[in-house]
């Protein structure tokens, strides 16, 4: 009797909400080819990213004169084209993130739409290839965000907040091969309520976009094995000193970042207005110091990658390197501040080892990292999960969470507000050039 029932109307009804066409069948499709095409993406990004910073500092090395004049300009025409193209790709791009998962539709209107994402992109290339102290990885959460809505969109599935939280973690599990890390920082940084239903999609866009970048570019850990690690006496000494140090100069950057956009010095206010110049007199900064050091150029990946192994640089480096990210990331040029931070994070691990020359070395550069990190974006977790996958170091997790807390919590005690989510403010308004003033919300 049922199957007498079952005439052709009730069978295409079924079919609308169980088969191939229904939405749960095209939401699947959608996050299984937004993952795959954020891989692949990222992939390529990383790619020319390295080339760009290789092709400057060959440029750096062969005339020292030429960053003097290069950065600079290249500091201003970038705003200026940012500006006129795609005035929400100014920054990092998470930000942007933040402010789009409040407001899905709106975002992909501008923050996550595909000429942002587009000039995003190129812009960033463009900031390695004139030497500013940025990161890809900030970028890719942008374009991986933007990736995830639009395969949605093409599949006229509605857009919601964890659309666009599960592309920026995929992105983020693509630009450093850390799918832990990708979880933790949906969870800790773009969402600000976790909610159990986006749970599957967070955890599957991760994985699959993971699976491909790893498929393609093998399975390499981002700063190289580490498996130096620290007797309990020493974590207990070393991870609060460094926690204490990292996380109030992480906490000083964020302070100085959001307080540029809001102070009343008149000078800087004056500068503020002129964007355009702003730029290329940051871009003097960036060249000078770049010049002085020889060793604050781009991403600094490689600089930090050697003092995890043990190279020694100048006890400066931590702060020269804090100087040129806050000068590019105050400039408004495209970019990213994971890997600089990272670099600088390194650079004040390097410092505690002159404080204990006899603990391992690259252990004790690990918590200044960490610590640095955590300081910044007041991500414990995401902090001490990146520098754990991106090293290796499951055997330092303990230790690597002490720093992280204690400087979460020093960090809190420079600056208050979340750096991301301060800066987020600004895009949620609508003007990329007036940030909203800092009191929590």
């Amino acid at each position: 009797m049922r199957w007498r029932r079952l005439t052709p109307r009730r069978m295409r009804a079924v079919l609308r909400r169980h088969g191939p066409e229904a939405i749960v069948w095209r939401r699947r499709i959608a996050i299984l080819g937004g993952a795959i095409l954020i891989g692949l993406v990222a992939l390529l990004f990383a790619r020319l990213s390295d080339w760009a910073g290789t092709t400057f500092l060959a440029l750096a090395h062969r005339w020292w004169w030429a960053p003097l004049i290069l950065t600079p300009l290249g500091c201003a025409g970038l705003v200026w084209l940012t500006r006129t193209v795609a005035p929400t790709a100014s920054g990092s791009g998470i930000p942007q993130v933040i402010a789009a998962s409040r407001d899905p539709d709106r975002g992909m209107k501008a923050l996550v739409a595909g000429r942002t994402v587009i000039a995003k992109f190129g812009l960033t290339i463009g900031a390695l290839l004139i030497g500013a102290s940025v990161g890809r990885e900030g970028p890719t959460v942008q374009i991986a965000a933007s990736i995830m809505g639009y395969a949605h969109r093409l599949l006229a599935i509605p857009l919601r907040a964890s659309v666009y939280i599960a592309g920026g973690a995929a992105g983020v599990a693509a630009a450093f091969n850390t799918p832990l890390a990708g979880v933790a920082f949906a969870i800790e940084e773009l969402a600000a309520a976790y909610e159990q239903r986006m749970t599957l999609l967070v955890m599957a866009a991760v994985l699959i976009a993971g699976m491909v970048s790893l498929g393609l570019a093998g399975d390499y850990v981002y700063f190289g094995v580490m498996r130096q690690t620290l007797q309990v006496g020493q974590a207990v000494i070393a991870a609060p000193v460094a926690g204490l140090l990292g996380g109030i100069a992480g906490g000083l950057f964020s302070r100085l970042m959001l307080g540029m956009a809001t102070t009343g010095f008149a000078p800087l206010r004056w500068f503020r207005a002129r964007p355009v110049l702003f730029a290329g007199s940051c871009g003097i900064v960036i060249a000078v110091i770049g010049v002085a050091s020889g060793i604050t150029w781009g991403t600094g990946y490689r600089t930090a990658n050697a003092v995890i192994a043990g190279s020694d640089v100048p006890i400066w480096f931590g702060a020269a390197k804090f100087a040129t990210t806050l000068a590019t990331a105050v400039s408004g040029v495209p970019g990213g501040i994971f890997a600089p931070s990272l670099s600088v994070g390194a650079g004040i691990g390097d410092m505690l080892r002159s404080i204990f020359p006899t603990y391992p070395s690259g252990a004790v550069v690990l918590l200044g990292m960490v610590a640095y990190f955590t300081g910044v974006v007041r991500a414990p977790l995401t902090a001490v999960i990146i520098i754990s996958e991106t090293t290796a170091s499951r055997g330092l997790m303990m230790p690597l969470l002490a720093s992280a807390l204690v400087a979460d919590f020093a960090g809190q005690l420079v600056c208050k507000e979340r750096l991301y989510h301060g800066l987020s403010r600004r895009f949620a308004l609508g003007d990329p050039d007036k940030t909203a003033s800092p009191r929590p919300s």
